[in-house]
């Protein structure tokens, strides 16, 4: 077996076309968009790089096939808010060979030992923690989910014998988008929607620079009490979140709350892309926007994922999440607009949260994905 940096035309093109293989007849698989992928690594693209690094590697076989793929980082700025100074590795793939495996993992390790790091997190993504992280644990005879990882069982085995163990897991909740609401669900909504400090607003995509000013203040307040890896989002970045969003945003499933017109909740769900993207095969070139358009056209998507969802901690408890959800059924149960509603990435040290969706939405678990810590 040989190892190779993913930097030169063959490489990278064995790096995308590996997944091909793996998942040949798993008819749940859809893969990452490689345009996507590649702007990760793309120092032009990727505001990481400006406080972080990556590399990746494709292993070969002994006549030169691409077995096993993998890349690893270190993010500067959140390196040592660990009781020990942690980087990361991500896009694992592989064939099913523990030799294989392990080698992309000591390469891993060794590179990340060099940088002066003494654990690695994996699976998971050099930039935002809403795409490429965790390993699917449970799910995987469900379609795979836009920007989340989809992976063999024995991906799993792999990690836990290697000595990584799980360091928090993530689960993704399904609802009928058809159902009608829980009655308590109701009750709650209309104590707080009578309460004339606060006012709940679908996004108007007309008014983007305001809505991403109103989610940065958001997630600063409610995120940061969450995660101890916390990072504070800039102006600039959530206005490059939102111009990229703008396309495929449906303002009927996004929703902010405020109190006396200070933004305390949001709520962003988009269309399911995968439901669109399995036609495309991962290459959005100019043929995969053409056929991306004509599907959303005529085939739009039927689930709605909800990517974020916060309440600044002191309004927590208060109603403001039942009243996001009614106001939100209020306006696409009679539209018919969806059949199911995905709720993504509640951590497992999320208790008020989980307790919440369950009890007042009655959602169940579709998929869980598990990070890894692995402590040299």
């Amino acid at each position: 077996m040989e190892l190779k940096e993913a930097r030169g035309a063959k490489t990278i093109n064995d790096f995308h076309s590996l997944p091909f293989n793996i998942y040949k007849g798993d008819s749940n698989w859809v893969p990452h968009i490689k345009q996507e992928v590649e702007a990760v690594f793309d120092r032009e693209k990727n505001p990481y790089f400006t406080h972080g690094d990556c590399v990746r590697w494709v292993l070969y076989n002994d006549k030169n096939e691409p077995i096993g793929r993998v890349a690893a980082f270190i993010n500067e700025r959140t390196a040592n808010t660990f009781e020990q100074p942690t980087g990361g590795m991500g896009f694992f793939e592989c064939v099913n060979d523990k030799t294989a495996a392990f080698t992309l993992f000591d390469k891993c390790r060794d590179w990340l030992i060099e940088k002066g790091v003494k654990a690695m997190d994996g699976p998971i993504n050099f930039g935002e923690k809403d795409r490429y992280w965790g390993l699917l644990s449970e799910g995987g005879d469900k379609p795979a989910i836009y920007t989340m990882n989809h992976n063999p069982d024995y991906y799993k085995a792999f990690f836990e014998e290697y000595g990584f163990t799980k360091y928090y897991e993530q689960i993704v909740y399904f609802r009928s988008a058809t159902d009608p609401p829980h009655p308590r669900l109701n009750a709650v909504a209309e104590r707080v929607t009578r309460n004339k400090e606060y006012r709940f607003e679908p996004i108007r995509k007309s008014e983007g620079a305001k809505y991403a000013e109103d989610f940065r203040i958001i997630y600063n307040k409610a995120w940061k009490a969450e995660r101890t890896d916390f990072e504070e989002m800039s102006s600039k970045r959530a206005q490059e979140i939102m111009k990229k969003m703008k396309q495929v945003i449906d303002e009927d499933t996004c929703w902010f709350v405020y109190h006396n017109d200070i933004p305390v909740g949001v709520y962003i769900s988009i269309p399911e892309l995968n439901e669109i993207f399995k036609y495309i095969h991962g290459d959005l070139n100019w043929i995969g926007k053409l056929k991306f358009l004509w599907y959303m056209k005529r085939k739009p998507p039927r689930t709605t994922m909800g990517i974020v969802f916060g309440i600044v901690p002191e309004y927590q408890g208060k109603g403001l999440e039942a009243g996001i959800f009614t106001e939100l059924g209020k306006v696409i149960q009679p539209k018919k607009t969806y059949d199911r509603i995905l709720i993504s990435w509640i951590g497992d040290f999320n208790d008020k949260m989980i307790h919440l969706l369950i009890a007042l939405l009655q959602v169940v678990p579709y998929k869980k994905f598990i990070t890894y810590r692995k402590i040299f």
